[in-house]
């Protein structure tokens, strides 16, 4: 059984920093599309970004330019760099694997970490 662990979120001012980790146990990590999901209050989740195995990447409009997806498959870890942080960032962030041509999560969702910046 799949188990996903992030960690790294917190409390942030606007234009700040925040690198989020998230562990991988039970799958063949390396093998699979990783991506970094998240749910603001009132809000659908949505993908954030994307990592193949191969190490090709996807943003999410929103986010290009700021956040950098990256993975450590000896770690089976995927970690997400967010820099500039704004206000509406603000939302509990997951990881899962994805689809390499949907990017939709395919695993049941794991523990998220929250993420707040204030203005």
């Amino acid at each position: 059984q799949v188990q996903l662990v992030a960690s790294g979120g917190g409390l942030v001012q606007a234009g700040g920093s925040l690198r989020l980790s998230c562990v991988a146990s039970g799958s063949i990590f390396s093998m699979n599309s990783m991506g970094w999901y998240r749910q603001a209050p009132g809000k659908q989740r949505e993908l954030v970004a994307g990592i193949t195995s191969g190490g090709s990447t996807n943003y999410a409009d929103s986010v290009k330019g700021r956040f950098t997806i990256s993975r450590d498959n000896a770690r089976n870890t995927v970690y997400l760099q967010m820099n500039s942080l704004k206000p509406e960032d603000t939302a509990v962030y997951y990881c899962n694997r994805a689809s390499r041509t949907t990017w939709s999560a395919l695993w049941s969702w794991g523990q998220g970490t929250q993420v707040t910046v204030s203005s």
